[in-house]
């Protein structure tokens, strides 16, 4: 038998206390994690989190190793199957998700902006609250120049990045 990956179904936000629980037991897991940025309490933040909610990844030697302590692991829900055993990743996808990570800091950067050129978005804050317009450019990395329509003609006005969400029409 040769060694696979697995993957781990985890109780909800409970992947790094699965992970932790699943390494002190000996068990080779990974647990890829993605830094992005979202929209915190109206602020944008730099969050790390799980790449996959709620799933890591175990090496296993499927009728080598027990797996019934895993089942058991506080924070693991299952494995991840179809039909009666563990269905194994294809080979080479956990270091394929391996070679992404940066060294240094330990995980996947993401770092596509929130809002992109053409992009409809409404300002939610501010005098100009309600209004919607076409995303021109990101002036620096807080503000994003915004093509508007006022007094008849557009205007491009520069808005703290904080202050807009994706117009949904």
């Amino acid at each position: 038998m040769e060694e696979k990956w697995y993957v781990i179904h985890t109780k909800p936000r409970q992947e790094d206390i699965a992970c932790t629980n699943l390494e002190n037991q000996g068990f080779e897991v990974y647990l890829p994690l993605l830094q992005g940025t979202k929209r915190l309490r109206g602020k944008w933040r730099e969050v790390v989190e799980p790449m996959f909610p709620r799933y890591l990844f175990i090496h296993l030697t499927m009728y080598v190793d027990n797996i019934a302590p895993v089942r058991s692991t506080r924070g693991v829900s299952n494995f991840v199957r179809f039909g009666e055993l563990p269905t194994p990743l294809p080979d080479g996808f956990v270091e394929h998700l391996k070679e992404l990570e940066d060294p240094r800091l330990g995980f996947i950067r993401k770092d596509p902006p929130p809002f992109k050129k053409g992009d409809k978005a409404t300002i939610v804050d501010g005098p100009l609250a309600g209004l919607t317009g076409i995303v021109q450019a990101k002036s620096g990395q807080e503000r994003v120049i915004l093509l508007l329509n006022m007094l008849g003609r557009p205007q491009k006005i520069a808005v703290p990045r904080d202050k807009l969400v994706l117009a949904t029409t």
